[in-house]
């Protein structure tokens, strides 16, 4: 076996390479109209997206922050409202909350990474007003148990679709289930923009109508303003690029799913790997094992070569931001656990079968060295 091989954790060039005529091409057409702020290309991508999804709505905006802010708007949530959510997360999921005057209330995860159903209802007060699921590594969260809690409770569920663009729930697309679905279109996202973008999925019509004016400084056209809002629209040339990105998102998605079951396979025996239900498609964007000696054995990899990242090192509620929130160290035991321990491997569609092995063997290795 070869002592060093470079294997990346992502690598946007090798995706975009077979579409680069395309995308120029896309790119130009926009360019030449002079439509860069709105336009058909945002429409057709909202249309497309909202069918990928089965919804009423696709709304396109900035980033995904922005979409689950303008969403907790749009439903009212805000100043002396509570979210229940998770600390194990992108910390976005709590910022998002935080940045309209809403308090993040976390509870802590099961072995899934996701949101604990059975720990909710201890968390519900008389200022929750939704509930906000994360499928993290693009594994859907347990939909049935969140839902059949949130119409007990009559609480809202948005879901934090940014790592799980076309992952599947017995059969259903994740961003349908809740009153909305908020999506990431950042660059390392399964469907990513050259930049940032983000969009919204919903069947409430009146929450789309108010999504639409609020992305756009609360216009209700181009002289009417109803509402102070501030800027986080989709611009054209993000729209046109997805558009062209949209039609290999399955077969990227599959790649990944290959990569991850070889990884289980050939792993399952000395970590803690990922595993799926037969109910689910999960679309990993991040394949995230549990691993003993977790540094030394990313140390180890980093010196063949093998790139790999921390999902996440420091869990949001032990951020220096989150102090105010009430949450000191101790208080989600198993998200802190998993700080310490899990390590996410390559698992990019254009990862080769040959680095994907020499990955495997090197963590084999390792732990029988």
């Amino acid at each position: 076996m070869s002592t060093q091989m470079k294997v990346p954790y992502v690598a946007l060039g090798l995706q975009h390479a077979p579409l680069i005529d395309e995308i120029t091409k896309a790119v130009q057409d926009v360019v030449l109209s002079g439509m860069f702020i709105g336009g058909e290309e945002v429409l057709r991508f909202e249309r497309r997206f909202a069918e990928l999804c089965g919804t009423k709505h696709a709304v396109g905006v900035s980033n995904g922050t922005a979409a689950l802010s303008l969403t907790m708007k749009g439903l009212g949530i805000g100043d002396g409202d509570e979210v229940i959510t998770v600390s194990h997360s992108y910390l976005a999921t709590a910022s998002s909350a935080v940045l309209i005057g809403a308090r993040p209330v976390f509870v802590d995860v099961g072995e899934d990474y996701n949101i604990d159903p059975s720990l909710i209802e201890a968390a519900i007060t008389s200022k929750t007003r939704a509930i906000i699921p994360v499928h993290l590594t693009g594994r859907p969260a347990e939909m049935d148990a969140l839902t059949a809690i949130a119409q007990k409770h009559s609480l809202h569920i948005i879901e934090d679709c940014a790592q799980a663009v076309g992952a599947q729930y017995q059969g259903q697309t994740v961003g349908s289930f809740g009153t909305a679905g908020c999506y990431s279109l950042h660059p390392l996202k399964n469907l990513s923009a050259c930049g940032d973008g983000g969009v919204i999925v919903t069947n409430d019509d009146a929450l789309a109508d108010f999504l639409r004016k609020a992305r756009s400084h609360g216009m209700k056209n181009r002289d009417e303003c109803l509402f102070w809002s501030p800027n986080e629209r989709l611009d054209a040339l993000q729209a046109a690029i997805l558009n062209v990105k949209l039609d290999s998102l399955r077969a990227w998605n599959d790649a990944r799913r290959v990569h991850a079951h070889a990884y289980c396979e050939a792993l399952q025996d000395i970590v803690d790997v990922p595993w799926e239900p037969d109910y689910m498609y999960a679309v990993y964007h991040a394949f995230v094992i549990r691993a003993k000696e977790r540094d030394a054995l990313k140390a180890y990899l980093t010196e063949r070569g093998i790139d790999t990242k921390i999902h996440y090192p420091i869990p949001t509620h032990l951020q220096p931001a989150a102090k105010d929130l009430g949450f000191g160290e101790g208080s989600l035991p198993l998200t802190e656990q998993l700080a310490t321990d899990i390590l996410s491997l390559p698992v990019y569609p254009e990862l080769t079968e040959q680095q994907r092995s020499f990955v495997i063997d090197n963590i084999r290795e390792f732990y029988t060295k």
